[in-house]
């Protein structure tokens, strides 16, 4: 196996923190979001930045605020 270039490395940074940033966000919008539409929406965007992340593990955070 090759080692990965630093500058490859970098960019995968950049991308799981701007990953992060987003999904931070779209926490927010999820617990000020009034219809279940919004919120179908929201929760289909989540999956379009990270396929990875299952519903629960996205409002596990949330999960008391939402009560």
């Amino acid at each position: 196996m090759s080692k990965i270039s630093p500058k490859r490395r970098r960019f995968e940074i950049r991308k799981k923190r701007k990953r992060k940033i987003k999904i931070k966000k779209l926490r927010e919008k999820y617990l000020n979001s009034s219809s279940e539409e919004e919120r179908k929406k929201i929760l289909e965007k989540v999956q379009k930045i990270a396929p990875h992340l299952t519903i629960e593990e996205f409002l596990k955070p949330i999960k008391d605020k939402l009560k």
